[in-house]
């Protein structure tokens, strides 16, 4: 199966974000990919990206969500679209899972905030697995798949054979500039990726934005922990990545004694 990673610009507005999305959408197809996944909270966009406070409205986010069914449906590719999600008059992080007719078949919440993020959004409680062409996988959300590995332990578990990672590391305005995936001086988000992949025998796909000074790349990681292919620092686009499933095996995920853990 090939899989596609969108490394965007930060969008300007839910309008600019949607522009992106068709066009990703679009290369992504244009390259065999089966599913393309984009960064973190891509719709309206991360706070403080600078995107009008009216776009982060109810009705903003849901007419949103209807022109992504639509996109995924034109391209007939299935879409894992990051974007905050009011649930109950509650306002998550969360991910939504369209297929390629355009039907939603459920989103994955981050239920675990990062502590600068209390005050954003609201922790979700449950955690799935989806299924693609064939294909199980599950999502972990930024901040939880670099420091609570069991999420991706769960989907492992689970009978997922990929794991998708949309993140927001960096920013537009200061900060490292990285030569080298996996260097011993970049932030440690990288080797945090390659070991959810290691550590649980499966796929792990992480995406990112394309800032000025990204903290990661976004990359496809292999089960035994090496990077197949990343994209370049900064650089907005589409990686698609051809995998092997048979590859990801979940050995050592379904290996794990849990009632030691509990």
């Amino acid at each position: 199966m090939k899989i596609a990673l969108a490394s965007p610009p930060f969008p300007g507005s839910i309008s600019h974000g949607l522009k992106i999305l068709q066009s990703f959408s679009a290369d992504a197809v244009a390259q065999g990919a089966e599913i393309v996944c984009f960064p973190e909270s891509f719709l309206p966009g991360y706070p403080g990206m600078g995107y009008p406070i009216d776009d982060r409205s109810p009705l903003s986010l849901q007419k949103a969500l209807n022109s992504a069914v639509t996109i995924a449906k034109t391209n007939n590719i299935a879409i894992i679209l990051p974007m905050d999600g009011c649930i109950d008059d509650q306002l998550y992080n969360l991910a939504y899972v369209i297929d390629k007719s355009g039907k939603i078949l459920g989103y994955q919440t981050k239920n675990q905030l990062d502590p600068s993020e209390d005050d954003i959004w609201t922790a979700g409680e449950k955690r799935q697995v989806f299924e693609v062409n064939g294909v199980k996988f599950g999502i972990t959300i930024c901040h939880e798949g670099f420091r609570y590995p069991e999420s991706v332990r769960w989907c492992a578990v689970n009978d997922a054979k990929i794991v998708f990672h949309p993140h927001f590391s960096g920013s537009n305005d200061q900060g490292p500039i990285l030569k080298r995936f996996g260097a011993i001086e970049n932030p440690y988000y990288e080797r945090a990726m390659m070991m959810r992949a290691l550590e649980n025998t499966i796929y792990f796909a992480s995406v990112n934005y394309a800032s000025n000074y990204p903290e990661s790349a976004s990359a496809m990681i292999a089960p035994d922990g090496s990077c197949i292919a990343h994209q370049g620092y900064g650089e907005a686009g589409v990686l698609v990545v051809d995998l092997d499933l048979d590859k990801a095996t979940g050995l050592l995920a379904k290996r794990f004694k849990s009632h030691l853990f509990l």
